[in-house]
């Protein structure tokens, strides 16, 4: 009887997936003047605070990530005015950290991509100061020896749909809309 439980829980295993937890990480991040140039942009990081990738076999199914919206840092600046743009950036002008100090993406579907590189297109909820969104990507995906790994391509989101706004009229006109995004994520 024993055996009978036994094999019945490892097989429910198999047919609903393996939960895998994120050991590292890197999302980067791009924001633009009106004028969409490298000389007019910055552009930094931000860590993911937990994590996990379901697996079913050896393709990724779901998965959820939370961002540490605190860990916000632009990397184009240093000293001074890295400071002040990291505060700027977690202060009510744009991502209210205090109020606001996680983000999180939920994958709600993977498909194959017809990319040599990037192999699949994940589609997921993206939930910034409370405002939720479904955006897609392309990424590579790759699973060997119990590791899963998802490497995206640059992709853009609309901060004005999860309400990223410089509070100043005026100043947000100067500033884009699409916010580019780029993730590295490996789970075990």
């Amino acid at each position: 009887m024993k055996k009978i439980f036994l094999l019945a829980v490892l097989a429910s295993g198999l047919s609903f997936g393996q939960t895998k937890k994120v050991v590292s990480s890197d999302v980067q991040w791009w924001g633009y003047k009106i004028a969409k140039t490298e000389s007019s942009s910055h552009y930094g990081t931000v860590k993911v605070k937990s994590g996990e990738m379901m697996m079913k076999g050896n393709q990724l199914v779901g998965g959820t990530f939370v961002l540490d919206m605190n860990s916000i840092n632009a990397t184009d600046l240093s000293g001074e005015y890295q400071q002040k743009l990291n505060g700027h950036l977690k202060n009510g002008d744009f991502f209210e950290v205090e109020k606001y100090p996680v983000a999180t993406f939920k994958i709600t579907g993977v498909k194959k991509n017809n990319d040599k590189v990037y192999n699949s297109l994940v589609t997921g909820n993206l939930t910034v100061k409370g405002k939720t969104n479904t955006i897609s990507f392309p990424a590579k995906i790759t699973y060997a020896n119990g590791t899963v790994s998802l490497a995206s391509n640059k992709f853009s989101i609309d901060r004005q749909k999860f309400d990223v706004s410089y509070k100043s009229a005026m100043q947000d006109v100067l500033v884009k809309d699409d916010m580019d995004l780029q993730v590295k994520v490996t789970a075990k």
